[in-house]
């Protein structure tokens, strides 16, 4: 008999406080705290989990079904959608970059990899001028939390 996979912790306390996913749902949304890079990237682990442990994208996956290809192909426009007007765009390109923080136990089964991801962004500068910086986290927590709930949809 295999051992079922155990899910893992989240990686550590929020930098802000956690958002619930919605009222009443045991899901909480956090993130590291944000570095910025030399070439001017904004950086963050953003994560969703339950009781200390992290969901998986198939727990937020639609009623009907999950559907085909990377759950980041979903993620991604529901984030930039909600951040429009505040994330740089260059050459016709919002500068958003969203990479899974853990892969997936099996490649074939992409919406079953850990609800966590690096994030990437490089944002408009004189938006960025006007906030504080843990305004501008709170910012990019709840347009994840947001994006999150898109993926049911």
């Amino acid at each position: 008999m295999t051992d079922p996979i155990r899910p893992l912790a989240v990686p550590g306390p929020s930098y802000l406080r956690e958002l619930d996913l919605r009222p009443g749902d045991p899901h909480r949304v956090g993130m590291s705290q944000p570095q910025i890079l030399a070439d001017g990237w904004w950086i963050a682990l953003l994560w969703c989990g339950r009781e200390g442990a992290l969901a998986t994208f198939s727990d937020l996956a639609p009623g009907y079904g999950i559907p085909p290809g990377s759950p980041l192909m979903r993620l991604g426009p529901g984030l930039s959608g909600t951040m429009s007007g505040l994330i740089l765009e260059e050459d016709g390109r919002q500068q958003l970059r969203l990479r899974l923080g853990q892969p997936p136990p099996d490649d074939e089964a992409p919406w079953e990899a850990p609800l966590v991801v690096l994030a990437g962004f490089r944002f408009e500068p004189a938006r960025v001028l006007a906030m504080r910086d843990n305004e501008l986290a709170q910012t990019v927590l709840r347009a994840f939390r947001d994006a999150l709930l898109r993926l049911s949809y």
